[in-house]
């Protein structure tokens, strides 16, 4: 067995304890326990996924500088690490059971309410308390002292209440400084954006919208308000707290602050399932760089707005105009169904390669479309009807035109090969109305 075991910050001031550092702790480990004032978390079953205990530390320490935590202690035993946490010593995985011999008594929690009267007999240490008689020991002090004794030293095993993951994620962080500026939000965030990784590691899911809300100092103006909150989007479920944190910076910084803040609150709000990254050895660099592409296009989006960031999703249409569609790059890859039930589009004739938008209505003389000088339709007709089940005005991009067309290919003497259609007629009595919709390459 591996423990870590951490104990609060020695300064005064505010750090995000406990709640989120055991939100933390459950991204490395599912086995997490709180014993008194201090965190626990047992990794041995975790040094493989994490490249071993040298690989496993460092990232520990990395992350717990960013949390304010002083590295932890480690121990085999649980209550050994928690003993060498309050010792100040950091331990290590192999270490031999007489490494506790010279530690004070106040740091094994069972002998706290003895060490007063233990010292009078001359007991100081925990070595010294392994010396004495047993049966004596156990007579005048409990067993409940030898028991804690024997679970620190690994000679007994140790029951403990682990960690339940909750089904909501909210942390707060009270800033150590007053922030006037909304930039300076994203370092304070961050150290709530790696509780939040833990917490999403370990329901295996990962988030697609979060809120930070901060809450202004106290000696606020009157018309400032009690705070502000800032929610944003990712197009996919993600744990990753580097694209999470540059996201949010893009976001403040169009944000402006109407006082001081003192504390800060985040929240999960849309979360989902999210199945790790298998690591593949044949993977290729153009799937490595097409996983990387929406990072950079929520990060435009947040930069430039959604609006000015679009892609375009196929849809299932008869009608050249909305076959495609253009949509935010940071909502949903889901192509909208056109309503009517899935069938496979028929086989179509030659298609332009530019289409007008909207189509251009021509001249008819003698029933005759023109377009600098008359056209001589060379292929066709391919009727083409859809719209039908919702109107063609209430497609996004549609045009008011009738949806039932007659596309033929025409020749125009001075501008080439064009792709015209008529119209159905209304009524009997009219003549077919003739659009020009694209031109050929």
């Amino acid at each position: 067995m591996l423990w870590a075991a951490w104990l609060p910050p020695p300064d005064a001031r505010p750090r995000p304890w406990p709640q989120a550092i055991t939100h933390w702790a459950l991204g490395f480990t599912p086995r997490v326990t709180c014993q008194g004032d201090a965190v626990l978390m047992e990794v041995h079953s975790s040094l493989r996924l994490f490249g071993g205990w040298p690989a496993l530390r460092a990232r520990v320490e990395v992350q717990g500088r960013e949390l304010g935590l002083a590295p932890p202690a480690w121990a085999p035993q649980a209550l050994a690490a928690l003993a060498l946490a309050r010792a100040g010593l950091p331990g290590a995985p192999d270490l031999p059971p007489d490494v506790l011999d010279p530690l004070p008594l106040t740091v094994l929690d069972a002998a706290v309410p003895h060490a007063a009267l233990l010292a009078q007999t001359g007991c100081h240490t925990l070595g010294d308390l392994r010396r004495r008689p047993r049966g004596a020991v156990a007579r005048r002090f409990g067993a409940a002292l030898l028991e804690g004794l024997d679970q620190a030293y690994g000679l007994r095993p140790s029951v403990h209440a682990w960690v339940t993951v909750p089904e909501r994620f909210e942390a707060r962080l009270e800033l150590p400084w007053r922030v006037e500026q909304a930039e300076a939000l994203g370092e304070g965030a961050r150290r709530l954006l790696l509780p939040l990784q833990g917490w999403l590691t370990a329901r295996q899911a990962g988030v697609r919208a979060c809120r930070l809300r901060w809450l202004h100092d106290g000696l606020r103006p009157r018309d400032a308000g009690p705070g502000g909150e800032l929610v944003w989007r990712t197009a996919t479920p993600t744990r990753d707290i580097d694209h999470l944190q540059r996201l949010l910076a893009e976001h403040l910084a169009h944000v402006t602050l109407q006082a001081p803040v003192g504390e800060l609150v985040l929240d999960a709000l849309e979360v989902q399932p999210l199945q790790p990254q298998a690591t593949d050895w044949w993977a290729d660099a153009a799937t490595t760089q097409a996983e990387g592409l929406m990072p950079v296009l929520e990060r435009l989006s947040a930069r430039l707005g959604p609006q000015r960031v679009l892609r375009p999703v196929p849809c299932e249409d008869h009608r050249p105009e909305v076959m495609v569609r253009w949509c935010p790059a940071t909502e949903a890859a889901v192509a909208p169904s056109a309503g009517h039930p899935r069938r496979p589009l028929p086989a179509v004739g030659p298609q332009p390669g530019f289409l007008r938008s909207p189509p251009l209505r021509l001249v008819v003389r003698r029933h005759r479309p023109h377009y600098h000088g008359e056209l001589q339709l060379l292929a066709g007709p391919q009727r083409i009807e859809g719209g039908w089940w919702d109107g063609a005005a209430a497609q996004p991009g549609a045009n008011p035109i009738p949806a039932a067309r007659d596309y033929w290919v025409a020749h125009s003497p001075r501008a080439g090969l064009l792709w015209v259609f008529c119209t159905r007629p209304v009524a009997q009595q009219q003549e077919p109305a003739w659009y020009l919709h694209g031109h050929f390459a």
